[in-house]
């Protein structure tokens, strides 16, 4: 259970983060979301997919790192194998808080730096330092902020995006089945991505539409980012290759 308090040098001064990647320090996760202007560093590593919240029937698009809930493939040796890792993700264990403030008898939500103080990445013992001898920020969580402030402006850009998906009928579930070393045959289920016969009979204007709004050629990085399903199934052999070896 997470445990987030709005982060300050006082209370916290003391507080220092292992930079280090592994599924005991919480980067166990089999995906994340992504954001439209992520998709040019996502998709060289990544398959970017779209999850659908059953409460309120909203699409995200995500990267994906394995192919079983809280499995990431691209973990080891305390490091993430991958040269681009993803905003939310670095972000980890800060998130953005909000605040309600009023300025000027006007009624206002202020965002706030918070952080989830359970997280094993959280420790007063070893790690890197959040704040300077002094008080100030360090320059780890200046980056940090940065990371936060421009997951929070690109997590924006998906609505519209997304907006236009549907309007066009461009989403359709997919289901994949993949074959692993062991013989087994697994289903990965309960994501979305693009339909390509649906792009294939847009209109002419159609296209020059998404073209003029930067959207096609993200639709076209989706579809492209879809080979790394096939490092997914790789990496999940390798590590079962391991597994029987140390039996």
């Amino acid at each position: 259970m997470a445990n987030h308090a709005l982060l300050n040098n006082v209370d916290h001064q003391h507080l220092k983060i292992n930079p280090a990647r592994s599924t005991h320090l919480g980067d166990g996760v089999w995906y994340s979301e992504t954001f439209v202007s992520e998709f040019r560093a996502a998709q060289a590593h990544y398959p970017i997919f779209f999850t659908k919240n059953k409460t309120s029937n909203a699409f995200s698009p995500v990267c994906l790192y394995g192919i079983n809930k809280d499995e990431n493939l691209f973990l080891a040796n305390q490091q993430w194998q991958a040269h681009y890792i993803p905003l939310s993700m670095q972000r980890l264990p800060f998130s953005i808080a909000t605040q309600n403030t009023t300025q000027n008898g006007v009624a206002t939500q202020e965002r706030m730096l918070s952080i989830d103080l359970d997280s094993p990445k959280v420790s007063t013992k070893q790690g890197v330092n959040l704040f300077l001898e002094h008080g100030g920020n360090s320059e780890y969580l200046e980056n940090i902020i940065n990371v936060l402030d421009n997951l929070h402006h690109g997590l924006q850009e998906n609505q519209p995006f997304i907006k236009a998906l549907i309007k066009y009928g461009l989403l359709e579930s997919v289901s994949l089945e993949l074959d692993l070393i062991n013989g087994v045959k697994h289903n990965l289920l309960g994501f979305y991505t693009i339909n390509e016969d649906v792009l294939n009979k847009l209109s002419p204007d159609t296209i020059e539409q998404l073209h003029s709004q930067g959207y096609l050629a993200c639709i076209y990085m989706i579809i492209a980012s879809q080979v790394h399903v096939r490092d997914l199934i790789a990496l999940k052999n390798e590590q079962l290759k391991l597994q029987k070896h140390a039996v």
